[in-house]
């Protein structure tokens, strides 16, 4: 277990320094696909879309993070500009696996190459979602899974990277408190860390 907190202590300093360094760099930010594309409400504002998607990230990474959504036609709609690296959304509280998130550029490519149905994540980094505001899934196991009855999570934050769940101890069932592997075996598989940050 010292070993797995050691690696996952790794992981968290190496993904900053690394998100540190691409977010000096310069680059735009742009997401290749959407993450999520279910349409809110329309009595739903942009200013209560733009509160809840700040509501999953930290205060810190939240407040300057670009905020985006989708409209009716699945195009991504920018909300507010961004200057970190991050990039937040809304979700739909009423659609399952679609909750609000936060997530870094690894992440973005991530999500779009799991929407996507890829083989595999093409991302080369570790990612980092936060998800402070709760979720919605329906499996732990597998990651095109559309008619389980929903499993809540609590708040929570997650490394985007193919973790082994073998090498690194970590259960693979949804748990309430501490870090587990969500879709082991996969190459969607990644580590969940509940609470906050």
């Amino acid at each position: 277990m010292k070993l797995a907190k050691r690696t996952l202590s790794f992981l968290a300093v190496a993904t900053a320094m690394l998100l540190g360094t691409e977010m000096n760099s310069g680059r735009s930010v742009q997401a290749r696909t959407p993450v999520q594309n279910s349409i809110t409400e329309a009595s739903d504002t942009s200013q209560g879309k733009i509160a809840r998607a700040m509501s999953a990230g930290p205060d810190d990474v939240a407040r300057s993070a670009r905020i985006i959504d989708t409209d009716a036609e699945g195009n991504t709609v920018v909300l507010r500009d961004g200057s970190n690296g991050f990039t937040c959304m809304p979700g739909n509280p009423k659609v399952i696996g679609e909750p609000p998130m936060c997530v870094d550029v690894a992440s973005l490519q991530w999500f779009a190459d799991a929407k996507a149905h890829k083989p595999k994540p093409t991302n080369t980094v570790p990612g980092v979602t936060y998800m402070l505001a709760g979720a919605t899934q329906r499996s732990d196991s597998d990651p095109n899974e559309k008619t389980s009855p929903a499993i809540t999570v609590g708040p929570h934050w997650m490394i985007m990277w193919p973790f082994d769940a073998k090498t690194t101890g970590l259960p693979t069932t949804h748990k309430p408190t501490g870090a587990y592997i969500m879709w082991a075996g996969s190459p969607y598989a990644h580590v969940h860390i509940m609470g906050r940050p």
